[in-house]
């Protein structure tokens, strides 16, 4: 008997019907990665939109780390930035498989998106992913002329744990002194993982898509041991980080069912609470990766509040 799914958006229970119901786990980490959902290119953002990958210098003593690059076609430089990180629960995804979203996005605002494709979890465990985006970004602002892109409008951009790397990311631009975000645009975030051993788990979230079983495979893949202990960095998990002043501006948005509410809507409250902006959205009835629906009402306005969002960031 399901708990949550009364409460499920009417409009996103096609959706839900059509997932494949699997666990996430060692045995099928190659399925899921071989299996992610993409979406097809609009031709009218393929036509207004140019894609290029290049291979830039990763931490050192690491592999150089994959990047893709979208300008509008016939755009006027420098332009705005937006330094996109995927999602995949640290363990899965990849640049690639964004590209409608990314030429969409391009092509509406008039920006340039940068996607890094950072090393997975387990093969890779932290701190080499969040390494892997600070690599990128250093190499962004180093070439930002030849990229033509204003280095006083670049911000951070994911979804789930490309959220949480794009948070992570942030304390870490913050902490080193080198660079500045002008924003964070985190869609509900993987941020904290005490969620996997919270003693009071909130009853009508995590029941679908990303479930507590996989939010505990993929914090393990990313630490490296069984998440919820003392000592995790907030470079890793940025709930954990003990102050939050001096982050940039933030958009946050989640769904209701999902997971990651309540460590969402603690990590925009302390925010509030350290003089940050932030604006934040929590969508009825819209559980994780409810935007795979992107007809439904709720898809809609979710998409509609963030670009907006990213339009103001982004002027």
């Amino acid at each position: 008997m399901s708990r949550s799914r009364h409460l499920v958006d009417p409009e996103l229970l096609p959706l839900l019907d059509s997932m494949p119901k699997r666990t996430v786990s060692a045995e099928t980490l190659a399925t899921m990665r071989a299996s992610a959902i993409s979406f097809p290119v609009d031709p009218g953002d393929l036509a207004a939109t140019d894609m290029n990958t290049r291979k830039v210098p990763g931490p050192q003593g690491a592999p150089d780390v994959p990047v893709l690059i979208y300008r509008p076609k016939d755009a006027s430089d420098p332009l705005p930035c937006i330094f996109h990180i995927h999602g995949g629960g640290y363990v899965s995804g990849s640049a690639e498989a964004l590209e409608a979203g990314h030429r969409r996005l391009t092509n509406k605002l008039g920006c340039c998106i940068i996607s890094v494709n950072y090393r997975l979890a387990p093969e890779t465990t932290f701190p080499g992913p969040v390494e892997d985006c600070y690599a990128a970004l250093a190499w962004v602002f180093a070439n930002a002329a030849e990229l033509g892109v204003d280095t006083a409008r670049i911000g951070v951009m994911g979804e789930s744990a490309g959220g949480g790397l794009a948070a992570a990311l942030a304390l870490l631009v913050r902490d080193r002194g080198e660079y500045r975000f002008a924003f964070q645009h985190l869609i509900y975030p993987m941020i904290d993982d005490r969620t996997c051993v919270t003693p009071d788990p909130h009853p009508y979230v995590g029941e679908f898509v990303w479930t507590p079983e996989a939010n505990v495979f993929g914090w393990t893949s990313l630490l490296g041991h069984a998440p919820g202990g003392e000592g995790v960095s907030p470079y890793a998990a940025a709930a954990r980080a003990e102050s939050l002043s001096g982050l940039p501006p933030t958009f946050l948005a989640t769904g209701a069912l999902d997971l990651f509410l309540d460590e969402n809507l603690d990590y925009a409250s302390r925010l509030v609470r350290a003089g940050v902006p932030v604006e934040m959205h929590v969508y009825p009835g819209a559980f994780h990766a409810f935007q795979w629906s992107p007809g439904a009402r709720v898809s809609r306005d979710a998409a509609r509040d963030s670009r907006e969002a990213l339009a103001r960031a982004l002027a």
